[in-house]
């Protein structure tokens, strides 16, 4: 199994070695013919703006929607999940668009409201998952055919699953507990 993570600012050096410790191959995605072969995609947190940029200016941006379109499974952390996203108010470039969820940015505040708690996760079992939330987005709205995977007490939305397309709010990839990341990777090998 060879999983891309898109490596133009943000945390993909985190995901890539959290894929390590899983046994995974991990390579860096900067470019279009680097998508080539792989067998999913993570799209890291980090600041949501400057990666959409950077996609389009990369020519990234159509390709992987096309290829999100035509079932590769990707998996998108906070900024990741604003890019899957169908609708987010006010968001230059215009996201992935592939996810059926409207999100609302940078929900809980600035840098300093950035906070973590532990988070109830049904697929990953009873043990609560460490939600690592940095000037993290929400789940705002989600249309039929998405799957609630994880809310805050409050009722938030924080994760959530379309088919193939696996997103949250926080920082898995910040944590030392691996059960996201293998979910994700159960979702690419089709269980």
């Amino acid at each position: 199994m060879k999983i891309g993570v898109l490596a133009l600012q943000g945390a993909f050096a985190e995901h890539i070695t959290v894929l390590h410790r899983l046994g995974v191959e991990a390579v860096p995605v900067r470019l279009p013919q680097e998508l080539r072969g792989v067998d999913g995609l993570i799209i890291p947190g980090g600041e949501s703006t400057s990666i959409g940029k950077l996609m389009l200016g990369y020519d990234l941006m159509d390709e992987i929607r096309d290829l999100a379109i035509g079932g590769l499974p990707i998996f998108g952390t906070c900024a990741g999940m604003i890019l899957l996203a169908e609708k987010v108010p006010d968001c230059y470039p215009e996201p992935l668009g592939v996810m059926a969820i409207t999100i609302k940015r940078n929900a809980f505040g600035r840098q300093r409201e950035s906070f973590e708690t532990e988070l109830s996760i049904p697929v990953l079992g009873d043990k609560p998952f460490p939600g690592v939330f940095i000037r993290a987005p929400l789940v705002d709205q989600i249309n039929s055919g998405v799957e609630i995977l994880a809310r805050l007490a409050d009722g938030t939305i924080v994760a959530a699953r379309q088919g193939k397309l696996l997103a949250s709010a926080f920082h898995p990839e910040l944590t030392d507990d691996l059960r996201f990341h293998q979910c994700f990777l159960d979702i690419v090998a089709g269980h």
